[in-house]
């Protein structure tokens, strides 16, 4: 019965993430309760991530030093630079304009690649870029904050890489330990019951991750509502930008580079940021939260019909 529930959740994905950021929204002491244990899901998230993922297509992407370099060098300096350049072009300015370059410099989501698997799309490739732009998001994101914005972005090698072991190490070490005691052949019926189980994870954190976002738009309507308007415009212009950038490499690949490149982690910047940062900052990050969320139930259709062309 559990199994059956948990591939009726995988098969339903798109839609319980879309109402887990409702349900935080709307009811703001469920969002409060699940707000604690935003690290344990992300943690359990990557390990059901990694349960899934197929290693030898993992490594054959490494094998391609092209692809890799070009994404990541798209993802942590192209992307914030174009995404400056349209800000300067547009004569906007404020915390809102800030916030969304800032945005733009961000890693690629940890739940990158189960999002990926939700649309149709390759999660090993996601995996790719999750990692690896987490990696070199402390050497890009600061110099590039405090050059294009003046803003000093508090992110350290050490923190990051404290970070990196919790939620890769550990769950690479476990999902390892499961592979080679359950055995490929006895996971792989359960496949389905995984995406499931990550299906609710990623639900619970974005139940957490509404905690305070109700208060903002009763107290800040105009603000919250245009953010929230921005936020879809950065995700989805970034979507489609790199998905131009990467057709050469073809449909499948564009296509995923683009969700992943949209999906930012903006959990790491909550996390890091001082408390005297501005409130217009930190909230357009939760606010980020809503094309992320939504991405797999509006989207999917359409990358479904293109994967199927491909």
């Amino acid at each position: 019965m559990l199994r059956r529930a948990l591939e009726f959740c995988a098969h339903r994905g798109a839609l319980l993430l879309a109402l887990s950021i409702f349900v935080g929204l709307f009811v703001p002491p469920v969002a409060r309760a699940f707000r604690f244990i935003i690290t344990p899901t992300v943690v359990g998230l990557m390990t059901l991530v990694l349960l899934r993922v197929d290693f030898r297509a993992v490594f054959a992407y490494l094998r391609r030093p092209v692809l890799v370099l070009w994404l990541i060098a798209w993802l942590m300096l192209i992307c914030p630079v174009l995404v400056w350049a349209l800000v300067r072009l547009a004569g906007s300015g404020g915390p809102l304009a800030t916030a969304v370059v800032i945005m733009a410099t961000g890693c690629a989501a940890t739940s990158a690649p189960a999002f990926a698997r939700l649309v149709g799309l390759d999660p090993q490739l996601s995996l790719v870029a999750s990692v690896l732009s987490t990696l070199v998001v402390p050497f890009t994101a600061p110099p590039l904050a405090l050059g294009l914005l003046g803003v000093a972005l508090p992110l350290t090698i050490g923190g990051l890489s404290a970070r990196l072991a919790l939620v890769v190490g550990l769950p690479l070490l476990i999902s390892l330990a499961v592979r080679r005691i359950a055995g490929e052949s006895r996971l792989a019926p359960y496949g389905r019951a995984l995406d499931g189980a990550a299906v609710l994870l990623v639900s619970l954190y974005g139940l957490g991750v509404m905690d305070g976002i109700l208060a903002a738009l009763i107290a800040r309507p105009g603000y919250v509502l245009g953010a929230i308007a921005v936020a879809f415009l950065g995700n989805y212009g970034l979507n489609a930008a790199t998905t131009l950038a990467f057709l050469p490499f073809g449909q499948r690949i564009a296509l995923a580079t683009g969700l992943l490149s949209g999906n930012r982690n903006m959990a790491l910047y909550l996390a890091v940021m001082p408390p005297e940062t501005g409130f217009d900052v930190l909230i357009f990050f939760a606010l980020c939260q809503f094309p992320l969320f939504l991405s797999p139930f509006l989207l999917k259709p359409i990358y479904l019909r293109l994967v199927a062309r491909a």
